[in-house]
């Protein structure tokens, strides 16, 4: 097959108008961050398979932006034909193209593929040159892209409420008094995850996201599901029904969005049809807000996205659990790669140092890789209770892949392991205090995310050293591994909402030397109120509670560095590390995480 941009080039040259520029996003209709196979356009036409990033075709030139996760891959796998921009160090897509593009540029976009804030920051920025962003009718990659999966019919689950914690009609009674409350009649809903929360169901679209290609509108009295019927099966349909739900075919949504302001809605009442429209700006795509005019539109973050953060007791008590039957899951799996690695390679161990340099493979005929040892683990995994697959592909590295941030595996090309090289898995000193520093951190309500970042990063910057991404997101309830409103980060979008009580957020600072080797440290908090001796200001403080356990491998800290306290911290998390994993292991794993979990001596 030749490449994308030599026949995409033409069918821009005969647009009407003439497109000087295509955008394609990563993003699919609902501004996801993890698309399935068949959305994966950006990746397509680049071979750059990360997450996140842009491209920009022009007729000359092909431009990528990525962010700092994905610098070093991006430089391995873009072709010479394109060139690597670097979100935060080069200009942003809208000023490169607003600096370089002749005046009365037409820059073509996919409108369903964009989100309204995007699309309005790039109108702004075009028509200082009175460049102009064109909607494109059809996704012109779609039209080269022959071989492109084909769609898939997943079928939709319902959520058990023992496992949700909250009823649809309850969660919809609480919307709908926001919704009063804004003097809006009706919202989109287009981001996945906040659909499946809603509505109290989950899917298969996308790998390692239990999310349903959907959308949903939710008025005063009515509620509309646009999915693919094939997808639903008698349950849920009488689900849908029960909670007063209408199905609809997804594609209807375009129309049904246009009838809203016209006020031609079944269910709207005509006194009302000149209140809002709820739509959110981030999450909401271009093309839908297109259908409506802008003086009846409440451009708002959508009140499910915090709702959603804001996890009840049972969600809690579920991520508890299941972190606990997967930490019992990562020690097995640390066992067998112990002797895995000493029986294959001839490797130290995991717990004694390396004597002299007489580690040699000690077996011609077996070896592990980064893709075995990765499923291996999922194995381990899938033995466990309520077991769904996993939440993002296992980055399993060795030595120099360990520094590609969200390096991916693949089974044609990846290292075997080496007795002599860091084995970073994602499912270092430095990193470990900035780890701890976040971790036993008490602030007062409404502190963001952008004011702990500094936390889990001062050790390292204290060398003049750094690392590329945010130290911390929320995690979705059987939902997506990423998800916000709120976040820790260095990133200006960590200021829009504050840490509360019962939100979820990691805990990952991390190092990466360029060809060498990676190190990342990443729990799972529970944000919760705080008892502090004083409460100043009376505003109320909070903390953090830790649900992730595995041991730390203590021949990678570098003792010399550690407080007091900092041992005394290590010593107490590996306690309940034993205390709440040993049901799950066999005599053999069990003495090996008595060994892990030795208190450090001071």
């Amino acid at each position: 097959m030749g490449d994308p941009l030599d026949s995409l080039r033409p069918l821009m040259a005969s647009h009407s108008p003439p497109i000087h520029a295509l955008i394609v996003p990563s993003e699919d209709y609902h501004q996801s961050e993890y698309v399935s196979s068949r959305d994966k356009r950006r990746e397509f036409v680049s071979g750059f398979t990360g997450s996140s990033g842009l491209a920009l075709i022009t007729m000359d030139e092909a431009r990528l932006w990525t962010d700092g996760r994905y610098f070093l891959q991006a430089t391995q796998q873009l072709s010479d034909r394109w060139k690597l921009m670097r979100i935060g160090e080069d200009p942003a897509v809208e000023t490169w193209i607003a600096d370089n593009l002749p005046s009365d540029a037409a820059i073509g976009v996919d409108p369903w593929c964009i989100s309204v804030d995007t699309a309005r920051r790039w109108e702004l920025a075009f028509s200082k040159n009175k460049q102009k962003l064109i909607q494109l009718t059809t996704n012109l990659v779609d039209e080269v892209w022959k071989n492109r999966p084909l769609l898939e019919i997943y079928p939709v689950v319902v959520q058990p409420l023992e496992y949700a914690g909250r009823s649809v009609e309850e969660k919809l009674k609480d919307l709908r008094v926001k919704l009063s409350r804004e003097n809006a009649f009706a919202i989109v809903i287009v981001a996945l995850d906040e659909v499946a929360w809603l509505y109290n169901v989950r899917g298969s679209d996308v790998s390692y996201c239990p999310v349903v290609h959907s959308f949903a509108i939710v008025t005063a009295d009515s509620a509309f599901y646009y999915v693919d019927k094939r997808k639903l099966s008698t349950e849920v349909h009488d689900h849908m029904t029960k909670n007063g739900i209408e199905v609809r075919d997804y594609g209807v949504v375009e129309s049904d969005v246009a009838s809203l302001a016209s006020g031609n809605k079944e269910g709207v009442d005509e006194e009302k049809k000149h209140n809002l429209i709820w739509v959110d700006p981030v999450t909401g795509c271009f093309a839908l807000y297109s259908k409506l005019p802008s003086d009846q539109v409440l451009l708002q973050q959508s009140p499910l996205a915090l709702a959603k953060a804001l996890k009840n007791p049972v969600e809690l008590e579920g991520l508890r659990k299941a972190h606990i039957r997967d930490g019992a899951a990562v020690v097995q799996y640390l066992v067998w790669l112990d002797i895995q690695m000493q029986e294959i390679y001839g490797a130290s161990g995991y717990f004694l140092e390396p004597e002299g340099t007489n580690k040699r493979k000690r077996s011609e005929t077996l070896k592990l890789t980064e893709v075995s040892a990765s499923d291996k683990l999922e194995g381990f995994r899938a033995t466990k209770e309520h077991f769904k697959g996993l939440s993002f592909p296992t980055i399993s590295s060795v030595g120099p892949n360990a520094a590609v941030i969200h390096y991916s595996p693949d089974a044609k090309t990846c290292l075997e392991l080496d007795a002599d090289s860091i084995y970073l898995f994602d499912s270092g000193a430095q990193v470990l205090k900035g780890h701890i520093a976040l971790d036993t951190a008490k602030f007062p309500n409404g502190t963001t995310g952008l004011s702990l970042d500094v936390l889990a990063r001062l050790p390292l910057w204290k060398d003049g050293l750094d690392y590329r991404h945010g130290t911390g997101h929320g995690i979705g309830s059987f939902l997506n591994v990423h998800e916000g409103p709120h976040q820790i980060s260095f990133r200006p979008t960590a200021l829009n909402v504050a840490l509360q009580p019962s939100m979820t957020v990691t805990d990952e600072p991390g190092y990466y030397e360029d060809g060498s080797f990676g190190i990342r440290l990443e729990n799972v908090l529970i944000v919760k109120e705080a008892d502090t001796k004083y409460n100043f200001g009376d505003k109320g403080y909070l903390s953090f509670e830790h649900i992730t356990w595995a041991p730390y491998q203590k021949k990678l800290m570098d003792l010399s560095l550690l407080t007091t306290e900092e041992v005394q911290w290590v010593n107490a998390y590996h306690s309940t590390c034993r205390k709440v994993l040993a049901p799950y292991m066999d005599e053999h794993e069990l003495a090996w995480l008595g060994r892990a979990t030795e208190p450090i001596s001071t």
